[in-house]
């Protein structure tokens, strides 16, 4: 089991990475490969999906608030509002990516999880995220989804199964692409990632049952609490990022991630 000073480590670099779009998996490959740290264990994992779900519901609570209550209402006929239709969205977005990921997970794990797939997959998506914010038009607000948004952004959704990808990065990517704002492909993504981050994270836990492994649960509170806390501040300056600046930072830096791990796995 992880001790304290890796779980502060692993659960910082989960916070912040699970919503910039730099690739988590890309940066979870590296570090433990750099300081020699063995696998930190399945309940870890979860944990850290615990973390940062959280984080993301505290952050847009009263956002899922009204998408919850206007969803509830669409259920009994009553007149679509742009809440009913985002919670629509995320809920066929994230059918998408749900039935994708079971399909797909034993391929995934099986040829995709080493070091030079995602070190390809962080610098190809990179690309595609700098192309996105230079030609995106950027005028459109998340009130203003449509099926076609949805579309578009579940089935980029379904490639962020790809490890190196950036669940954040290929959304915001698509929205981008779609004509929306930074900041709103951001949110949107955001929002998706409540679904997808339970999903996953009880997907996991699915191996856990009738376990005998022994859980450190100190540790697992620990970066449950790390995770959640970085990654809300990593939500705020995000946000607080776009209104002012492009995308290109995190363009270059995946380029580099990517060219790191393919010059250190080569």
């Amino acid at each position: 089991m992880t001790d304290l000073f890796q779980a502060f480590w692993l659960a910082a670099l989960q916070g912040v990475t699970e919503f910039l779009p730099v690739s988590s998996s890309g940066h979870l490959v590296l570090l433990p490969h750099l300081l020699d740290w063995r696998d930190q264990g399945l309940h870890f994992d979860v944990a850290l999906h615990v973390g940062t779900l959280l984080a993301v519901l505290v952050y847009f609570r009263r956002d899922v608030a009204l998408i919850l209550v206007h969803w509830l209402r669409s259920l009994s006929g009553a007149p679509e509002t742009p809440y009913s239709r985002l919670a629509w969205a995320i809920v066929w977005a994230t059918v998408m990516v749900g039935i994708a990921g079971v399909l797909m997970e034993a391929v995934i794990n099986r040829w995709l999880r080493s070091p030079v797939p995602v070190a390809l997959a962080t610098i190809g998506f990179a690309v595609l995220l700098g192309w996105a914010d230079r030609a995106g038009a950027r005028r459109r607000r998340i009130d203003e989804i449509g099926w076609r948004d949805v579309i578009v952004i579940g089935s980029a959704q379904v490639l962020a199964l790809i490890p190196g990808t950036s669940r954040s990065g290929v959304t915001i990517t698509a929205g981008l692409a779609m004509g929306l704002t930074r900041e709103d492909a951001a949110r949107f993504s955001f929002l998706l990632a409540i679904p997808v981050i339970a999903l996953a994270g009880a997907w996991q836990s699915r191996h856990l049952v009738g376990t005998d492994a022994p859980v450190a649960w100190g540790v697992l509170v620990f970066a449950t609490l790390i995770s959640g806390l970085v990654a809300l501040a990593c939500i705020h300056w995000f946000l607080g990022f776009l209104r002012r600046f492009s995308l290109m930072p995190f363009v270059i830096y995946r380029i580099f991630l990517g060219v790191i791990i393919l010059y250190i796995f080569r």
